[in-house]
């Protein structure tokens, strides 16, 4: 989630018309207070039950815990791209999304990004 907080105002267009949302298992006030701590200029959702992460097949049973899934999904609600896992680590990950999200928005795409895990859920 670092990376997503130190490059949110290039990445996600400093949030504007772009909404960034992390949804994990843990309990509302455990992430309002980590979000908090963290500085992290992003939406957070509880999925306690999983039931989100289910009905995206992004819920892993045997460690009752969402699968970490990026989704890009346009202003009508269909999904552009999908990276599953989403690799957080590696610099091709974020020029990817960089490159859905431009695209989305509709803004001339800066990388080369493949297209690769680009459908619906």
């Amino acid at each position: 989630m670092e990376a997503y907080r130190d490059q949110y105002a290039k990445l996600f267009n400093g949030g504007k018309k772009v909404v960034l949302l992390a949804m994990s298992v843990d309990p509302d006030t455990t992430l309002a207070a980590w979000a908090h701590e963290e500085s992290f200029p992003v939406l957070f959702a509880s999925d306690s039950t999983g039931d989100i992460g289910k009905k995206y097949g992004i819920y892993n049973d045997k460690y009752k815990l969402d699968t970490r899934v990026l989704y890009v999904i346009d202003p009508t609600g269909k999904v552009t791209y999908r990276a599953m896992p989403f690799q957080e680590l590696t610099a091709k990950a974020y020029t990817e999304l960089g490159d859905a999200i431009a695209k989305v928005d509709g803004a001339q795409s800066s990388g080369a990004g493949s297209g690769a895990g680009t459908g619906t859920p």
